[in-house]
């Protein structure tokens, strides 16, 4: 039996394949501007992440319940991991355009989280919400990871 959403929730699931089309959108685009090679590395692993949270999206909005696979943030982690040979950067001495990048994603990924949360608490399925808050985890993820990386590179000073 396909899952009977109700219109709020399927409202919801509009607005976060929404914002996930602008993710894998601005990723990808930004992977290709970005001047440091691993930047255009961290943005390509997370727009692929980014196109597997819209195909759960579609598959939610076609009745369907995906099933979360642990593999699928092990991935994440390893993109995550990639950040600590990047403590060599001299503090401050940073490209300003990779900088506007970063700082634009990383407001991206504080407002996609946001809306996940609000989406989550929305659901009446509890196996939706599982859904939706692995994907809210793997957001968190790649603004950890931007983070690092701006950190990593005197981009971000920690007050």
């Amino acid at each position: 039996m396909p899952l009977q959403l109700s219109q709020k929730e399927k409202s919801l699931l509009m607005d976060q394949k929404t914002h996930e089309e602008t993710c894998v959108d601005k990723y990808t685009k930004y992977a290709n501007q970005a001047q440091d090679p691993q930047l255009k590395q961290l943005f390509n692993s997370y727009s692929a992440k980014e196109q597997e949270h819209l195909n759960t999206i579609n598959q939610i909005l076609g009745g369907q319940v995906p099933s979360v696979g642990g593999q699928q943030s092990q991935g994440q982690q390893s993109a995550g991991g990639t950040q600590a040979p990047m403590t060599s950067a001299v503090q401050g001495n940073y490209n300003q355009e990779d900088a506007k990048l970063c700082k634009d994603l990383l407001m991206t990924e504080k407002y996609v989280s946001g809306a996940y949360n609000t989406a989550i608490f929305e659901f009446r399925d509890t196996n939706i919400r599982q859904v939706l808050n692995h994907i809210q985890k793997e957001e968190q993820q790649h603004g950890e990871g931007i983070f690092q990386y701006m950190q990593s590179q005197g981009m971000y000073q920690v007050q």
